[in-house]
């Protein structure tokens, strides 16, 4: 007989495509403002001196509102929906990311990243879930795979709409490719599990403090998102900085922080893809992250030793950092893993939100060490302790390649 819960090959087709698109779309908006920071803050009048400190403000903001973003997307998708947050977040960070080009002063820039962040909160969680729920287990983690590898390429199109047209004009195209895209989702059918499990009245569902209602459950939670952390440090402080870092270590050229983060997403495409596939080969998403957290510690430590760095080393190094933190789509699939389907979207939503918006405190803490160090020396302090962190985490969950994710929390 056949598993209704899976869905027929031609709405597959359309859910991946749908998810992979809305993830390129979403990565696009999430990182242009990192791409534009330096060129938008000049043209709405920040002296030099104050860009690096307007910047950190305006990404917090971002990530503020990344986190707040998570707790609505993610208790709305186990109520009502994946399709309806779907809909919903796109909407929301499309019209935001129009209302950025209209800009000119630092405070409305933040408020309306803070929006933006908002809506971003809840695109690839509730992509995820659905194409998790949508295929079987064996076969599952190439469907997150396909996802990530084509949606992390949308930083290389911000990069190039960055390039070639003017920062505003890149905030327009951004919410206007997100338009478009609702559009195409039009047909697209819900997952079979949610449905199920939205007939039973007697199952509580989207109840964010639930994920803490059992101490096991709650430490499985925490595990989930500590397992990501170093990836928003690569992105968001070692790529985004590169102009300073290269400062520090004497770089030839001044390092271009927009084609680094362009390079870094090619790589991390590349990296999601062969994450997935360690993954698939060795039935085990734990060991594929383990290899991947290894490989990006040294990286790192390649880019902060490159005394003299080149924009061509530095060009190298972003690609490779990239690649080395190309487990994004596996973290997700971990955390979708773990969880019934009464709090499945909660829980897939909420944690990538929680690991950008940890960014927050990790910048705090890496400023900090600024000022008691310098840039590098906190550099490699900052990536050694999450690094550590993730690693322990991971460790202390339990493998979830395979499982059946027909369930509920009880």
């Amino acid at each position: 007989m056949k598993d209704t819960n899976y869905t027929s090959k031609k709405n597959l087709a359309l859910i991946l495509i749908i998810a992979s698109l809305g993830y390129f779309v979403d990565i696009y908006d999430l990182v242009i403002f990192s791409i534009v920071r330096t060129q938008s803050l000049k043209d709405i009048g920040i002296a030099e001196d104050a860009i690096r400190e307007s910047g950190m403000y305006i990404i917090n903001m971002q990530m503020a509102g990344l986190l707040i973003g998570g707790f609505i997307w993610g208790t709305l998708g186990d109520k009502y929906g994946r399709l309806k947050v779907l809909f919903g977040s796109i909407l929301l960070y499309s019209v935001a990311n129009i209302a950025n080009g209209f800009v000119h002063n630092v405070d409305a820039y933040a408020i309306i990243r803070l929006i933006a962040g908002i809506g971003l909160a809840g695109e690839l969680g509730a992509g995820i879930t659905l194409v998790s729920e949508s295929m079987s287990k064996e076969k599952r983690g190439y469907g997150t795979m396909i996802v990530a590898g084509i949606g992390v390429l949308g930083a290389a199109a911000a990069f190039f709409v960055a390039e070639y047209f003017s920062w505003r004009n890149a905030y327009f195209t951004g919410g206007g490719m997100g338009l478009l895209l609702l559009l195409l989702r039009v047909g697209m059918l819900e997952s079979g599990m949610f449905k199920k499990a939205s007939h039973n009245e007697d199952v509580v569902k989207g109840n964010f403090f639930m994920l803490f209602g059992k101490r096991e459950r709650g430490l499985r939670y925490i595990y989930c998102i500590c397992i990501s952390l170093p990836i928003w440090f690569v992105v968001g402080i070692l790529i985004t900085q590169a102009p300073e870092l290269g400062k520090a270590l004497g770089a030839t050229e001044t390092l271009s922080a927009g084609r680094g983060i362009m390079l870094c997403y090619i790589g991390t495409s590349l990296g999601e893809v062969i994450a997935g596939l360690i993954a698939q080969w060795s039935r085990s998403r734990r060991l594929s992250l383990a290899i991947f957290h290894i490989m990006s510690v040294i990286v790192v430590c390649l880019y902060l030793g490159s005394h003299g760095i080149t924009p061509e080393r530095f060009a190298v190094l972003a690609f490779l950092m990239g690649f080395s933190v190309g487990y994004w789509a596996s973290f997700i699939t971990i955390a979708s893993e773990q969880f019934g389907t009464n709090l499945r979207a909660t829980a897939t939503t909420t944690a990538p939100n929680f690991v950008r918006g940890a960014l927050i405190p990790v910048t705090f803490l890496f400023e900090f060490l600024v000022r008691q160090y310098d840039i590098i020396s906190a550099g490699y302090i900052v990536m050694l302790l999450l690094t550590g962190i993730a690693l322990f985490a991971l460790w202390r969950l339990k493998e979830s390649f395979g499982k059946d994710l027909d369930f509920v929390e009880g």
